[in-house]
């Protein structure tokens, strides 16, 4: 099986160690595309960075709401520029985050909607993030014309991801599925047609069970592939190929590496 893997952060200190050793070893591990998310201008540019020395990984430009107060309009302008790189397929991170609040609300809004109209100037799917504010942002894409991406770590109800799937979006699907406890994300999976499935890591972040608690990469989307195809009643193969093909439409992207 071949797995391609919509939203890690290879850029995050903690692969400070082992990131080349690692991210060269995933071809071998059966990882065949990542896209790296970036989450403000430095590890927007990071991630451009690991997209030019990894055929297999790309880079997604954008500031994530906990970074949107450093946003102005120089540094936005100096964002834009990283979007005429060939390795650049997505925008973001970026969204809404009301429950850490690490930025104030109405910057949060602002900077939102400018990253958005950014995506719709450049052809470019998004990456959303949205925590505890699931109807504003989907209030805000339905009012951006943005017609592609993926919602990241989703969370929401089944209702609101087939309202996503109509409007031209996937819904990302990590380690959570794997969690003994959670409950509305496997009813979104029954719910939403593979075709529109997109499996993510979050990388380092939320390891899916059984390695809860530990760092998180790549290697580990076998186990949210194997949650997904229980839970759809069908093959992992059958998931590993559908979401590569997915992710591969989505970003334009090839996993001989280079973009179509």
């Amino acid at each position: 099986m071949t797995y391609f893997d919509s939203h890690a952060h290879y850029d995050d200190e903690r692969f400070d160690n082992d990131r080349a050793t690692l991210l060269a070893a995933l071809p071998s591990l059966g990882v065949c595309g990542v896209v790296n998310a970036g989450a403000n201008l430095n590890s927007s540019r990071a991630s451009v960075t690991l997209a030019e020395a990894f055929s297999h990984v790309y880079a997604a430009a954008g500031v994530h709401p906990h970074d949107a107060e450093t946003l102005d309009e120089g540094n936005f302008a100096e964002l834009e520029k990283l979007f005429s790189h060939e390795k650049i397929v997505a925008v973001g991170e970026i969204g809404l985050d009301f429950y850490y609040d690490r930025s104030p609300r109405d910057t949060q809004r602002f900077w939102f909607k400018r990253q958005l109209a950014l995506a719709l100037k450049w052809g470019l799917p998004v990456l959303i993030h949205s925590r505890e504010a699931a109807a504003e942002v989907f209030e805000i894409i339905q009012n951006s014309g943005v017609r592609k991406g993926v919602i990241h770590s989703y969370s929401g109800s089944a209702e609101t991801a087939r309202e996503y799937v109509k409007m031209g979006f996937y819904i990302g699907v990590g380690g959570v599925v794997t969690f003994d406890k959670t409950k509305k994300l496997p009813e979104v999976v029954r719910q939403v047609p593979l075709e529109n499935i997109l499996i993510e890591t979050d990388a380092p972040y939320m390891t899916p069970a059984p390695h809860r608690g530990k760092r998180n990469d790549s290697s580990y989307l076998k186990y949210i592939v194997e949650a997904i195809a229980a839970i759809k009643n069908v093959t992992p193969e059958e998931v590993a190929a559908v979401t590569k093909e997915n992710a591969e439409k989505l970003f334009r992207a090839s996993s001989k590496g280079g973009t179509v």
